[in-house]
């Protein structure tokens, strides 16, 4: 008896791609790839997709031209910009917190992103605008709420509410699924590597000053991970006010 199996006659290119695993995972990419690009592509042409092409009050007039902070000799922070002048890039240790939401997955629990719906409206405040993620590399829009949203977390907190919370949670929030971050108390920035870095997002286009470079290390001195993540909770949706009477998005 004879352990052939008899070949399968395909009539159709649909047949064939049926019985064929390679041939139809060669075609899958080809038409994903053509139809991803046919989608997105455009929006990088359309000036309505940034708002802030249409209200230029969105993003810090300043940004890159003068920097957002500096340290004085008397080492007090100078601020060049202040909250609701514009969308502008993270200062060192903001972004320092960043990294930090990032390496300890807080993404996956919280959002960025308040959808254009009266009950997150309500709770949350004013829609999110696209302009306002312009200079984030990656987004932080998330895609799962476990906790709140926190696109404008932003002075909801006090500094030190935030800072009991991140140790403790459940001392503040008591039904809190959230995890304690002790250690960010006990792990201080690096500043010269954090220059590096806001050079980096310099390349792909974040419009950061040399003295913006400069003033990294000065400003990450002393600072532990756990004082830059309250920073950077504290910035988020504080950098423009949204006029109620404006339709940014059509």
């Amino acid at each position: 008896m004879s352990d052939k199996r008899p070949k399968v006659k395909v009539k159709s290119f649909q047949e064939w791609m049926e019985v064929n695993i390679w041939g139809l995972l060669i075609v899958l990419g080809l038409v994903l790839s053509v139809g991803g690009l046919v989608e997105i592509v455009p929006l990088f042409f359309m000036d309505k997709t940034m708002e802030h092409n249409k209200f230029p009050e969105i993003v810090w007039e300043k940004a890159g031209q003068e920097p957002i902070v500096t340290v004085g000799e008397d080492g007090k922070e100078q601020w060049n910009w202040q909250p609701g002048d514009g969308v502008r890039p993270l200062t060192a240790v903001e972004l320092a917190g960043r990294d930090v939401y990032q390496r300890e997955g807080c993404y996956l629990c919280h959002s960025q992103m308040v959808r254009p719906f009266r009950d997150e409206k309500e709770r949350y405040g004013h829609y999110s605008l696209a302009s306002e993620s312009m200079f984030d590399h990656p987004f932080q829009w998330g895609s799962k709420r476990t906790g709140p949203d926190l696109a404008r977390v932003g002075g909801k907190y006090s500094d030190e509410w935030q800072r009991q919370h991140l140790y403790d949670p459940r001392s503040v929030v008591p039904e809190s699924v959230m995890p304690s971050y002790p250690w960010l108390e006990e792990s201080y920035l690096n500043g010269k590597k954090l220059r590096r870095h806001m050079g980096g997002l310099r390349l792909v286009g974040v419009p950061y000053s040399d003295a913006d470079l400069a003033a990294a290390p000065a400003l990450a001195e002393g600072k532990t991970e756990m004082d830059a993540l309250v920073s950077y909770l504290q910035v988020l949706g504080t950098m423009v006010t949204l006029d109620e009477s404006k339709a940014y998005r059509e």
